[in-house]
């Protein structure tokens, strides 16, 4: 963005540390404002009315939080927890919305990052929404992390494990149960090797052959 897009935008910005574990935004509340995710990550998700808990993505630092809600005037679709210590850029909803008329070159990123996380969406419904089976569906995850920190191209690319097995069954949509016994069935058959919360993926090709199974 122009210089004078980016002075404005750190005029209005609040920074922000918050612990792990802590809420920024619940699914379903009034749009306060945007969070732009600059160290940590957050876990996004929602939740049935029977309770069951459903994990759409885990957001990286770059991303921005409660944009569509923000633009729209829309409830927050998702809640977004920290699973880190993160440090957020707050933007009030009215101070955002007042920005965005005032540098069109701003309301271009915007649309920009709304057909991205659209497109995001759509495929990660297609790759885990219609994966067959939860072992399918697990195999997918792992790749997909290890493309996401630099590993993929590595012969036995690592995977940092920030998450329990209960929120990847919740990412996944199976049960804890399940997750632990794939995972045992993974080390078992040594396509994967854990070290701590390091998982090391040993035969990258039988990971994805499990994947396009």
């Amino acid at each position: 963005m122009p210089t004078a897009a980016l002075q404005s935008f750190e005029a209005i910005k609040y920074a922000s540390a918050y612990p792990k574990g802590a809420v920024l935004f619940v699914e379903g509340q009034s749009p306060r404002g945007i969070f732009v995710l600059c160290k940590g990550r957050v876990k996004l998700s929602i939740c049935a009315t029977d309770g069951k808990t459903l994990i759409l993505k885990i957001a990286e630092p770059g991303e921005v939080l409660g944009l569509s809600a923000t633009v729209s005037g829309k409830p927050y679709e998702l809640t977004a927890e920290t699973i880190d210590p993160c440090q957020v850029n707050f933007v009030k909803r009215e101070d955002f919305l007042r920005f965005l008329r005032e540098h069109s070159e701003a309301c271009f990123r915007v649309a920009e990052q709304l057909s991205d996380k659209y497109n995001t969406a759509c495929h990660e419904i297609r790759s885990l929404g219609l994966s067959h089976s939860a072992a399918e569906k697990l195999a997918k995850l792992l790749l997909e992390w290890s493309s996401k920190n630099g590993e993929a191209a590595k012969q036995e690319p690592r995977v940092k494990m920030a998450l329990t097995h209960e929120e990847i069954a919740q990412m996944i949509g199976t049960s804890r149960e399940t997750v632990t016994r794939l995972f045992a069935e993974l080390k078992k058959r040594q396509i994967v090797h854990a070290k701590g919360s390091t998982l090391m993926i040993r035969n990258k090709a039988a990971l994805k052959a499990l994947a396009s199974s």
